[in-house]
Order: C-alpha cells, then structure tokens, then sequence
C-alpha cells in the first residue's frame, strides 16, 4: 500500500522532472533566437560591406608576411585543416548521417530517424537558398588552398557540420544516463564545428563573417528541429521514448 509520504516523494520527483524539461525547452529555445540574431546582424554587416576590412585583416593574419601564398604554421598544418574541413564536406556528412540512420532504422527509433532527416535535409536547403540568396563571392585577398565553386556566404561546411553534428550529438546525449556523458556529447559536436569552421578561414576559402554566420543558422536550425520534435512529444503527438518491435 502506497503511504502519503510516497506519494508526496513520486510527486515532487514528477514536478521536478516537468520544471527541468521546460527549464531545458526555454534554454533552447533562447538559443535559436540568439542564433537568429547573430545570423541577421552579420548579414547586415556583410551586405553593408562594413565587415570586410576586418574579414580581409584576419585572412591576412592567417598567412605568412613575406608570403601570402603560405599560411602560418608548420607545413603538416596546412594539410590537417584539409583533413579536418572534410569532416564538413559533403562526402563525409552523407556517410555519417546514412551510417546513423541505418542504425536507427534497426533499433526501429523512427522519432530520432524523422529529427535526423528533418534537421540534415531542412539544413542543406538552407544552406543552398541563403547562398542563392547572398551570392557573395569568394575571398580574394590571400589565394585560397583548396578549390572551390559555389557562393562564400554562409559557410556550407561550417553551418552543416553544427546541423549534423549538433543533431546526432543531442541524440546520443539523449540516451546517454548520466549528465557528464552528455555534456561530453553535445561539447564534442560542438568542438567538431568549431574546427571545421577554423579550417575554413585558415584554408583561405571563407571570410570569418562567413563562418561565424554558418555556425550561427546552423545552431539556430538543429536546435529549432530539436525544439520542434521535443514539444510534438510533450504534446503526446509523437511516441514518449523508444518504439519497440512488434
């Protein structure tokens, strides 16, 4: 027989619960709207034309004095930011999400399947239209060590590696037991958009503007899909926890 004392305990255990989920929801979501206005106040400073000198001054620092043509740094520099902006690149995220997705769709995680494709897909469409949109070319103060083809502003590799990254991170930290192994999930994604954005700029392939402006969009989309997916469940519109096989 439950005791009055158990009862009270179960309930305080449930508000307490309740208090962190939307204690967490209010965070995410004050982070979309910071990402928003971060992306908006550069883009304004880049159609202005105010950011470039700044843009400029710091590509130049990335390459050496009496050769521009080099960057800074050791010789094996050069060619781990290549290895490290590829973790951004198409060919990898492709990999890395169909990899994710197979394993979901075999633990029969539809939820997490449907967030997954819904923040990679919706991302890469962004992406695409703000490039169309913006149509900045690419920088041409240092020469740039890897070849490129589309629009400069925002940074594809740097906003798709903070949506994929970002996602699977809060995925795994969702599963995860205890809050240290989180905090090491969603820091690790976050770590890994940090160093494919760098490796963008110090490739001489994007100003800083465009970075800081790919990780801005590309928190702001994961978090809002992750925003979006949470409060579908809390709403009992999507399954509470994992499906099971039948």
């Amino acid at each position: 027989m439950t005791t009055p004392v158990g009862v009270g305990r179960a309930a305080a255990v449930a508000l307490g619960r309740l208090a962190r989920r939307e204690a967490v929801l209010l965070v995410a979501m004050l982070a979309v709207v910071l990402g928003v206005w971060g992306f908006v106040e550069v883009a304004q400073e880049v159609v202005e034309g105010s950011a470039r000198t700044v843009d400029d001054r710091l590509l130049r620092l990335m390459r050496r004095p009496d050769d521009p043509t080099r960057p800074i740094g050791p010789a094996w520099l050069a060619d781990a930011a290549r290895d490290v902006t590829a973790l951004g690149g198409a060919p990898v995220l492709v990999f890395v999400v169909l990899a994710v997705l197979g394993y979901l769709a075999f633990e029969r995680k539809r939820r997490e399947m449907a967030l997954l494709a819904l923040a990679v897909g919706g991302g890469t469409v962004l992406s695409t239209v703000l490039k169309e949109w913006f149509d900045r070319g690419r920088p041409d103060v240092v020469s740039p060590l890897e070849p490129v083809v589309t629009s400069s502003f925002p940074s594809g590799h740097s906003m798709l590696a903070a949506v994929v990254y970002l996602t699977l991170g809060t995925l795994l930290a969702r599963i995860a037991a205890r809050r240290r192994v989180k905090s090491y999930f969603l820091g690790l994604a976050m770590l890994l958009a940090l160093l494919v954005g760098l490796s963008r700029v110090y490739l001489g392939v994007h100003y800083p503007t465009d970075v800081l402006a790919g990780w801005s969009a590309g928190l702001a989309w994961a978090l809002l899909c992750w925003v979006v997916a949470r409060l579908l469940q809390l709403r009992g519109a999507i399954a509470d926890g994992d499906e099971r096989a039948g």
